[in-house]
C-alpha cells in the first residue's frame, strides 16, 4: 500500500536574514580561497619580499621573486581585498604592516600562522578520502595524508612550543625542571618531527630525550632536525607504536597534541604508567577545549572541530580500538583516560589560546 504524505506548508523567508547568510557565505568562500593564496604567498616569497623591500607594485614584486607579473598582480589585489596587506591607490603600491609581516614570515613569532595555513591546505586536499570514510565508518591514517599535513602541523604548533615549553609549561610541573637540570630521562610519545624533544634537549644538556612515533617519515625528519640542532646524541628518535615505548624509568613522559589522535588512548596511558619512574611526571599537551560542546563554539573551537572531522577522528578510527576522542575532547575526558589507566593525580597547569597543559602523576 502506497504511503502518501502532505508536503509541509511553504515557509515565508525573511529576505534580510536570507541575504545576510548569503553574504556571510560569500565571505567564507573568500576566506577558503584565501587559504590557498596565503600558501602561495609563502611558497613564492611574496610576503617576504613585501616585508624586506617595502611598498611594491606588481612588476616590482614579480621581479623581486622571479615570478610572473600577472599572478603577482592578482595575488596582490586579492590580499589587499582581504586586508592582509595595504594598498596606496595614489602611489599604486602595496605594503604589509610589521604585525602582519611577523605573523606571515617569522617562524619564531608566537603568532606565526603560515604553518596553520599549510596544515589546512593539506587537510582540505585530502577531504575526498574523509567523505568516503564517513560513509562506512572507516578511518584514514596520519601516514596516508600528504606531506603538507605533516609539515604544516609542526609549523603550526612549533611557535607555541618555542614560546611556552621551556619558560612556562615545564616550570609549571612539580619539580620537573630541577630533574631536567640535574639530568633526567625523558620520553616523548607521538614525537612527530621532533620539535618539543629537540627544545628540551637544547635547554637541558644533562638530560636525554627519546622520541617515538609510528610514522616513519616523521621520525626521519626528526633525526635530521636533531642533527641540525646539534643534539642528535641526546635527542634520539625511533619508530614504534604509542603502546610500545622502549625502556623504562622515565622521569618525564610527554605527549604533544597527539593523545586524542590515538586509536587506544587508554592503552597508551597504561604504557606510560609502565615506563614512568615511581616519582615521574606525565605532561599532556592537548588542543584548548572545554568539556561541553557549547564551550567550544568560538573561532578556535571551530577550527579544531573541523580538524577533528577531517583529520584527528579519521586518524584514530584507522587504528586498533578507534576510540576517536576528538580534537575537542576537553579536560574531563582526558582525565578519564588517565584514571582508567590507574593514575590518581591530574591537574591543569597551563593554557594558551591554542593549548591546555595537564600534569599527571601516579
Amino acid at each position: 500500500m502506497a504511503i502518501t504524505t502532505t508536503p509541509p506548508p511553504a515557509t515565508e523567508l525573511d529576505p534580510d536574514k536570507l541575504m545576510g547568510f548569503v553574504f556571510r557565505a560569500v565571505d567564507e568562500v573568500g576566506a577558503s580561497l584565501n587559504g590557498a593564496l596565503v600558501v602561495m604567498g609563502d611558497q613564492l616569497g611574496y610576503y617576504r619580499a613585501l616585508a624586506d623591500l617595502g611598498p611594491l607594485n606588481a612588476p616590482q614584486l614579480a621581479r623581486a621573486t622571479d615570478t610572473d607579473e600577472h599572478y603577482a598582480r592578482e595575488w596582490l589585489n586579492a590580499q589587499a581585498a582581504g586586508d592582509y596587506i595595504d594598498y596606496d591607490p595614489e602611489a599604486g603600491l602595496f605594503s604589509i604592516s610589521p604585525e602582519h609581516a611577523a605573523a606571515l614570515t617569522d617562524p619564531s613569532c608566537p603568532g606565526y600562522v603560515q604553518g596553520l595555513f599549510q596544515f589546512v591546505h593539506g587537510t582540505v586536499r585530502d577531504a575526498p578520502h574523509i567523505v568516503a570514510a564517513a560513509r562506512t565508518g572507516a578511518g584514514y591514517g596520519w601516514h596516508e595524508h600528504n606531506t603538507d599535513v605533516h609539515a604544516g602541523c609542526e609549523r603550526f604548533f612549533r611557535p607555541g612550543y618555542l614560546a611556552n615549553l621551556v619558560n612556562g609549561w615545564l616550570p609549571a610541573l612539580d619539580g620537573v625542571v630541577a630533574k631536567l637540570e640535574r639530568g633526567a630521562k625523558v620520553a616523548d610519545i607521538g614525537s612527530g618531527h621532533g620539535a618539543p624533544a629537540i627544545l628540551i634537549a637544547q635547554a637541558f644538556p644533562n638530560s636525554t630525550v627519546l622520541g617515538t612515533d609510528y610514522h616513519a617519515g616523521s621520525i626521519e625528519v626528526a633525526r635530521q632536525r636533531a642533527a641540525e640542532a646539534g643534539v642528535d646524541g641526546r635527542a634520539t628518535f625511533q619508530t614504534t607504536d604509542s603502546t610500545e615505548h622502549p625502556g623504562g624509568g622515565y622521569d618525564l613522559v610527554t605527549m604533544f597534541d597527539c593523545l586524542h589522535d590515538m586509536g587506544d588512548p587508554v592503552g597508551a596511558a597504561r604504557q606510560v604508567k609502565e615506563i614512568l619512574a615511581p616519582d615521574g611526571t606525565w605532561m599532556i599537551v592537548e588542543p584548548i577545549a572545554g568539556d561541553r560542546p557549547e564551550e567550544n563554539f568560538n573561532p578556535v573551537g571551530r577550527v579544531y572541530y573541523a580538524f577533528s572531522t577531517l583529520l584527528c577522528t579519521p586518524t584514530s578510527l584507522a587504528q586498533d580500538v578507534g576510540t576517536a576522542l576528538g580534537t575537542q575532547a576537553g579536560p574531563a575526558r582526558i582525565r578519564d583516560v588517565t584514571t582508567a589507566a590507574g593514575f590518581t593525580q591530574f591537574r591543569t597547569v597551563a593554557s594558551t589560546p591554542f593549548n591546555n597543559v595537564f600534569e599527571v602523576r601516579m
